[in-house]
């Protein structure tokens, strides 16, 4: 499984580390690679630290990776504990996909220690991500803490991170249609990849999915002899005004609200309670009222800074990452749920993905749509493809061609008496991040 590699914009790593990372991104010619040889061979080198991590709960998927992560840590300090975190992509600066006993990892840490794997591989192949995920494995080794909290990159089984032994507990969210070059044409094909990272008699976490998801993915747990949980049946979510209500066969838990917004979100946060409680972790009840305090940037996210600032005072600025069908479906669950205002959306993609298909469920809910493309962002979708499409479902979208003309266009035509209204950035987390950056919004 290989993609053709173009070369990664440098823009697309900030900071000291970039030259780092760039140099090493010439040992292999493909940027993404999916096989697991390479890497553990790099261990092997290394002495194995993947071998030598806190207990690790894994994480796969297609949508709410990020999100279940966020609520596993929130949880999990909440409790105490010390938790080590690594997830991708980042958004700002590499730093941020390496939490270390609940702090990111310093530029010079990160930089000292990606220089003694360059060493060590000594110009064998091997791509950068396979590079990050030793470099993740060997600062957590280093350090100790009471959980790991690992993120699939893409897919699962042929994934870097998928070179760990075992796990407490496997997690598999939301599947959809997404990196089909990578991952297979149907639903059934992309979630036994997913499903790969499911270990021998390791309980599994799954959420709701289509049928032929979850029967691939119950056949990958049966043959591992893995005991599977699934949400809406094992285990019960219902989030109501009062907060969140929990159950599954060790009981029932009354909880706040999810910090993080939307509907989707109580599913994620049911997702990492189950997992927690079936890793043998022992947290008390109080533990998971954590998911009142998680926090995950470019997931509805209120923007408050220099962007923000160019939209009429009583109007709101939110940027989400979502990117693919099926977080089209689950953003437009909730802008249906906030229909008291006008909606513009501002929408700007990746090169490679279902523009209508994303599109679809969000763009009857809107008063105005905006094609945007940074200069900045990462393999961006150019602006007339997405106003073709959206064309294409009987809308007119409008090329902003940027966020800032966008925003700036929407306050120009602002009705002095006009009330208030939404704003939402969504399409790309390549967008999120060039969009935090502009508007000044700090992730560390």
């Amino acid at each position: 499984m290989t993609s053709r590699h173009d070369g990664t914009p440098q823009s697309e790593f900030r900071g000291r580390a970039r030259t780092v990372l760039l140099r090493l991104q010439e040992l292999h010619p493909k940027l993404i690679d999916l096989s697991l040889g390479r890497l553990e061979q790099l261990l092997a080198r290394l002495g194995h630290p993947e071998r030598k991590l806190p207990p690790v709960i894994h994480v796969a998927g297609t949508n709410g990776k990020g999100s279940t992560c966020a609520n596993l840590r929130a949880i999990a300090e909440h409790a105490g504990l010390r938790v080590h975190v690594m997830t991708s992509p980042h958004l700002l600066d590499v730093t941020e996909r390496f939490r270390i006993a609940g702090t990111l990892v310093s530029e010079d840490a990160l930089i000292e220690t990606l220089e003694e794997i360059e060493r060590i591989n000594d110009g064998a192949p091997i791509t950068v991500f396979e590079v990050l995920t030793a470099a993740g494995f060997l600062l957590f080794s280093r350090h100790p803490a009471d959980l790991t909290i690992l993120e699939v990159g893409l897919g699962g089984r042929y994934d870097a991170t998928n070179v760990i032994p075992t796990a407490r507990a496997c997690i598999i969210t939301s599947v959809s249609l997404d990196h089909q070059a990578f991952l297979g044409d149907d639903i059934a094909q992309i979630a036994l990849e997913k499903a790969g990272i499911i270990k021998p008699e390791v309980p599994v976490i799954v959420a709701p999915q289509e049928p032929d998801a979850l029967e691939a993915i119950s056949l990958c747990a049966q043959n591992n002899d893995a005991p599977l949980s699934l949400l809406g049946d094992d285990i019960t979510v219902q989030l109501s005004k009062n907060g969140l209500a929990y159950r599954d066969e060790q009981g029932a838990l009354s909880l706040p609200a999810p910090a993080l917004t939307g509907p989707h979100q109580a599913e994620n946060a049911g997702l990492a309670i189950a997992a927690l409680r079936r890793s043998g972790l022992s947290l008390p009840d109080s533990a998971y009222e954590g998911i009142a305090q998680a926090h995950w940037p470019a997931r509805l996210q209120p923007l408050h800074g220099t962007l923000a600032a160019l939209l009429p005072a009583h109007w709101t600025l939110t940027l989400d990452g979502g990117h693919n069908p099926g977080a089209g479906q689950a953003l437009a669950a909730f802008l249906k749920t906030q229909n008291d205002r006008p909606l513009h959306l501002i929408i700007g993609l990746k090169d490679s993905k279902d523009v209508s298909g994303f599109l679809r469920p969000l763009l009857p809910l809107a008063h105005t749509v905006h094609a945007v493309a940074e200069p900045e962002q990462h393999l961006a979708m150019p602006v007339d493809t997405i106003i073709e499409a959206a064309q294409s479902l009987g809308v007119s979208a409008q090329r902003g061609p940027t966020v800032r003309d966008a925003l700036s266009h929407l306050a120009r035509n602002a009705q002095p008496d006009a009330g208030p209204a939404r704003v939402l950035i969504c399409g790309s987390l390549y967008l999120a991040g060039c969009v935090l950056a502009q508007d000044g919004t700090s992730l560390r």
